[in-house]
């Protein structure tokens, strides 16, 4: 007889639940107190240096967490086959959680175990959904189990050099992560942007080009490809400068002018353009004219942060049998995140003697944005679906 499982929660039900809603929280914990660490409020040991333990969470904390969350509830879609639920679920995400607070255990936990943990997370999600896609043979998926190992070969670099193993690890370690949530979010925009535009605006065909699409993930590889090895000057401007137009392209072929009606669309839109402009600044830190960093945040907190949260908001919706509809709160977190993208990558290059404060109030921009998220989807994502439905 099959014993009841421990956590017998809507919660845990589907991985998008579980990981949406601890990606939501961890947004606002992780920057609150990167704010204190910021301003020198909060001295506390940490594994990670200050800077680094910024970028590993903000990335592998609270961007894999939406990986998840997508991955484990995508998978079962494409495959029919279920994915990881329940307890097992729930011990995943304990996983996860407890990679977020051991760091801040150092010196009284050995610091390889706390490197283990953390790094356990990836390889373990790797294999949950490996399992149904190699059961069902979609071999056009195994691009996603690829890519999560590569997010480990980064957490792995990062950690290597905490260990006292490697010297810059981290520096590459972290450059490889975002490098590859960047092309994972190309791949499923490929995907993802075509169907949604099509599904939201009736009498809409989007012209799929698949060459484009193979050529804007080529262009936007080499142009990470060349950063890992330090290139700059005119080879890195014109690698970045073809990433750009191909990308323009690519999106061009995609766009309908009707998606500034539907929130749900334009947030990923939008996002696009925040990765399209990472690589107009690459190109221009190429050449000294603005500082890397920028172009580090118009990836992040642009690209991946408004990408993954008009992601949460649409799967979230679709999948506890909502209509797919923004609700005004959500199209006003739209708009505050852009706002706060636009004050942390844009700004600092006109007003540069304004930059603590340009920071200082996109944090209070991105804590505004997630805060309205929690408060909207949290009641969603630990109910059952409203239309009956099996989760």
């Amino acid at each position: 007889m099959k014993s009841p499982p421990i956590f017998p929660y809507p919660l845990f039900a589907m991985g998008f639940r579980a990981f949406f809603a601890f990606a939501g929280v961890s947004a606002l914990v992780l920057i609150l107190l990167w704010n204190a660490i910021y301003k020198g409020q909060l001295n506390t040991a940490n594994y990670f240096p200050p800077s680094y333990w910024h970028g590993h969470e903000m990335l592998l904390g609270y961007a894999v967490a939406v990986i998840a969350g997508f991955l484990l509830t995508a998978v079962k879609n494409w495959t029919g086959k279920e994915t990881l639920v329940g307890d097992g679920l729930a011990g995943l995400c304990l996983l996860w959680l407890y990679g977020r607070i051991l760091p801040f255990y150092a010196g009284l936990l050995p610091d390889v175990l706390i490197a283990l943990v953390d790094f356990a997370f990836l390889p373990l999600l790797a294999w949950q959904i490996s399992k149904p896609i190699i059961a069902a043979q979609h071999r056009k998926n195994w691009i996603f189990i690829a890519i999560l190992g590569v997010l480990a070969l980064g957490n792995g670099l990062i950690h290597a050099e905490m260990l006292g193993l490697a010297n810059h690890g981290a520096a590459y370690g972290l450059q490889i992560v975002v490098a590859t949530i960047i092309i994972l979010i190309l791949v499923m925009a490929g995907r993802v942007f075509p169907f949604f535009t099509e599904r939201a605006l009736s009498g809409t065909l989007i012209i799929r080009k698949p060459l484009l699409d193979y050529l804007a993930i080529g262009s936007a590889s080499l142009v990470f490809v060349l950063q890992l090895f330090g290139v700059t000057g005119s080879l890195m401007a014109l690698a970045a400068s073809l990433a750009v137009l191909i990308n323009v392209a690519r999106i061009a072929g995609w766009y309908v002018p009707r998606i500034w009606y539907v929130p749900l669309l334009w947030v990923l839109y939008i996002g696009y353009v925040w990765i399209i402009l990472g690589f107009v600044l690459t190109a221009l830190a190429a050449y000294a004219i603005v500082a890397p960093s920028l172009a580090l945040h118009a990836f992040t907190v642009g690209g991946i942060g408004v990408l993954t949260l008009g992601m949460m908001a649409r799967v979230s919706l679709g999948h506890t049998g909502r209509v797919l509809k923004a609700s005004n709160a959500i199209a006003l977190a739209f708009v505050l995140l852009n706002i706060t993208a636009l004050l942390r990558v844009l700004l600092p290059i006109t007003l540069p003697n304004w930059y603590p404060t340009l920071v200082y109030i996109s944090s209070l921009g991105w804590l505004l944005t997630f805060a309205l998220f929690v408060v909207v989807y949290a009641p969603m994502l630990v109910r059952a679906r409203v239309d009956g439905q099996d989760n």
